[in-house]
């Protein structure tokens, strides 16, 4: 089975799910944390805590999807990550 990756103008659609990212969230939050498999694994971690109940720790006008909000965290500097050793 081959799987398309379909751009969307400003967003990074994902396989999986249905959902896009947006580009520019992805572009501010690479400046945060450089190494695209951190960045994923970091949002996953937050995506998952916000669909179990946690609130967001930013606010916003426009409704955004948990990926979005998670990034929006990065971004702002309200999310940090260790590398355990």
């Amino acid at each position: 089975m081959t799987r398309l990756a379909i751009k969307i103008k400003g967003r990074i659609p994902l396989l999986k799910g249905g959902f896009a990212l947006r580009e520019d969230y992805i572009k501010e939050a690479r400046k945060t944390i450089p190494d695209p498999n951190i960045l994923i694994n970091v949002v996953s971690r937050r995506v998952r805590q916000l669909r179990h109940g946690n609130r967001p720790l930013v606010e916003s006008l426009e409704k955004l999807n948990p990926e979005d909000i998670a990034l929006r965290e990065i971004i702002e500097g309200k999310i940090s990550y260790e590398i355990a050793e």
